[in-house]
């Protein structure tokens, strides 16, 4: 499966929005620096998702707007 996900760092609170079945805008409160965001970010969706965080990939870790492959 694949999902299209903007990501705001930095952010003061960390939530995620669902957009549509495969569109979300996730914001964490880490900085994107030292691959903190992207992180925290599959930690989020792993827990959202409820599956495990190595199911989950980033294919352009350092875009805003990420794809995110899930593996089954």
């Amino acid at each position: 499966m694949i999902l299209h996900v903007k990501v705001k760092s930095h952010s003061g609170e960390e939530k995620i929005e669902q957009i549509s079945e495969t569109e979300y805008i996730i914001s964490v409160k880490e900085p994107a620096e030292n691959n903190k965001a992207n992180i925290k970010l599959i930690n989020l969706l792993a827990k959202h998702l409820k599956i495990p965080y190595k199911k989950i990939r980033i294919k352009n870790p350092t875009s805003r707007n990420k794809i995110i492959e899930i593996k089954e």
